[in-house]
């Protein structure tokens, strides 16, 4: 989990599309980055360079980079690494690894899995709402349905259940669509620690926010009749 996270935080670091890209490598320069991923968590773990080390010890990620990066710049950004990576991997990743690390806690304790362990719901019966995603687009930059399912299902898999794009006339744009997930925590995963995100879909800027029904905005609101004191 620790590599996934650092994937995570390297792209909240400002080094954009790491997953994105990684998506379309095959899966022996998957392993390979990897074990360079091994490296840089070594370096920060350690606070050193291994003595064999140059910055091109780590040439799989650079390739991925759109600037420059060596292990020096883990040893430069060693406590936001120690930081950012464990909050990640609390926030994130053990989430989205839950049923996993549930199996490998009863190995270990002995158990084994199977029959013992209690399925979990379905996250599908969570409200949909609550698994929900707003996004707005820029006017004069039109976005089409098959992008925004094109990019979110490349980059965090099969994790669409529906999308709702804003129905407009066939000569206008639309300007908004509501995302619905199989996985809640897939939407705190995008939207991260914010609550909201922006993106990049083919050259168009997308915005992205946890979605709020018109009944939850409207039970915020005092009765029409209700006098508000002065």
């Amino acid at each position: 989990m620790q590599v996934m996270a650092l994937w995570l935080w390297l792209e909240r670091m400002g080094f954009g599309n790491i997953v994105h890209k990684m998506l379309s490598l095959p899966y022996t320069l998957v392993n390979e980055l990897a074990d360079e991923a091994i490296i840089c968590l070594n370096c920060i773990n350690t606070n050193q360079i291994p003595s064999s080390s140059e910055n091109n010890d780590i040439p799989l990620i650079q390739s991925l980079m759109e600037k420059e990066i060596s292990l020096q710049f883990f040893l430069e950004n060693r406590l936001n690494g120690i930081l950012g990576i464990a909050k990640i991997v609390d926030e994130v990743c053990v989430r989205a690894f839950s049923d996993i690390m549930q199996q490998a806690g009863l190995r270990r304790a002995g158990l084994g899995g199977g029959d013992l362990v209690q399925p979990r719901a379905p996250e599908n019966e969570v409200p949909a709402d609550d698994r929900t995603m707003f996004v707005t687009f820029s006017k004069g930059y039109p976005v089409h349905g098959w992008e925004v399912r094109e990019f979110f299902t490349r980059s965090y898999g099969d994790c669409i259940e529906s999308l709702h794009m804003q129905e407009v006339q066939p000569h206008q744009q639309a300007l908004f669509a509501r995302i619905i997930f199989h996985k809640g925590s897939t939407m705190e995963m995008i939207l991260g620690d914010m609550g909201k995100a922006k993106f990049t879909i083919n050259g168009k800027h997308v915005w992205a926010r946890k979605y709020v029904p018109k009944r939850a905005k409207s039970s915020l609101l005092p009765p029409r009749n209700t006098i508000l004191p002065i």
